[in-house]
């Protein structure tokens, strides 16, 4: 495995985790130096090559693999096409992505094989609870202007003039700057309607401990506009939540619930509408998860990749 920044993991014997050297301050062009070095040095001991969400390595990478005879694929979930997938797409052997929203570029070499959930981890409630005195709404990801938690509390503020008890966990981080900034906003605006006891912001939870979380909640909201599938989703269906979002390539991922259970973007009385009726209808919550191990299970994915590696 070959990274930009190595932090804590925990991996099988038989997986090297190689770093450019972000995580000690190296410059770029260590960076590229260090790349070559390794593809080089381990030329002998890898036969296909796996390239994760970001073309630039097939851009680098993709000539000398080609003159190996490594065979190339790259997985890429995303509305954005820029000069770098462009390139990558024509170095490419093949190209797995989640949805046919989730890849923008027209081609032959686009396989579809929906994410990978781990089914057997997020699960429903063992203990089946009908509809609490207090509608809990979550959301995970991270913080940013593109997944407009602005429409949520413009929300949660109409679903209180209803007299609709509701509190929404926030999950997620906000690393950068502008997005700091925007945390900030968003607090500003929350005090701003009055609404402080009805949000907690919760950071963001380990992978291994978010099964637990979602299960604990009862609705699951995504306001996002990124337009491509987002895992955090497909585990939240797989926790046997009702979801509602306004991404078209998650709208898409809800099957006959699509347009129930989808709104407009930044339509707040909309969505605060949604999440009412999710959350009178939590049965749904079921069928979605049937969705996400047909067609999202972490096994199949695995599979489905090697096979076209082969």
């Amino acid at each position: 495995v070959i990274c930009l920044e190595r932090g804590i993991y925990h991996l099988s014997s038989n997986v090297r985790v190689l770093s450019l050297g972000k995580e000690s301050g190296a410059s770029r062009i260590k960076y590229l130096a260090r790349f070559y070095r390794y593809i080089w040095r381990e030329r002998k001991n890898y036969d296909a090559v796996f390239v994760h969400m970001n073309p630039i390595y097939v851009v680098l990478g993709g000539v000398l693999w080609r003159i190996w005879k490594k065979k190339i694929s790259l997985w890429y979930t995303h509305k954005s096409v820029d000069l770098k997938l462009r390139i990558a797409e024509k170095l490419a052997d093949v190209i797995f992505t989640a949805s046919k929203e989730s890849f923008r570029l027209k081609s032959k070499k686009v396989k579809i094989l929906g994410h990978g959930i781990d089914v057997e981890r997020f699960t429903p409630k063992t203990v089946k609870e009908g509809k609490g005195d207090r509608l809990h709404t979550i959301t995970v990801g991270r913080i940013s202007p593109i997944k407009d938690y602005e429409t949520l509390v413009l929300a949660v503020e109409a679903l209180v003039k209803k007299n609709i008890p509701i509190h929404v966990s926030i999950i997620g981080d906000a690393p950068s700057a502008d997005q700091k900034a925007y945390v900030s906003y968003i607090h500003s605006l929350i005090k701003e309607k009055n609404l402080e006891s009805l949000f907690s912001f919760c950071g963001t939870v380990p992978n291994k401990d978010l099964p637990q979380v979602l299960q604990a909640a009862d609705v699951f909201v995504n306001m996002s506009h990124t337009g491509s599938l987002d895992k955090a989703l497909l585990e939240a269906m797989a926790t046997g939540l009702p979801v509602i979002t306004c991404n078209e390539a998650l709208i898409s991922a809800l099957g006959e619930y699509g347009k129930t259970l989808g709104f407009p973007k930044k339509d707040y009385h909309i969505l605060a509408d949604k999440i009412v009726f999710a959350w009178k209808n939590l049965e749904i919550g079921e069928r979605l998860r049937s969705i996400v191990v047909k067609k999202h299970n972490i096994t199949n994915l695995i599979v489905g990749i090697l096979d076209y590696l082969k």
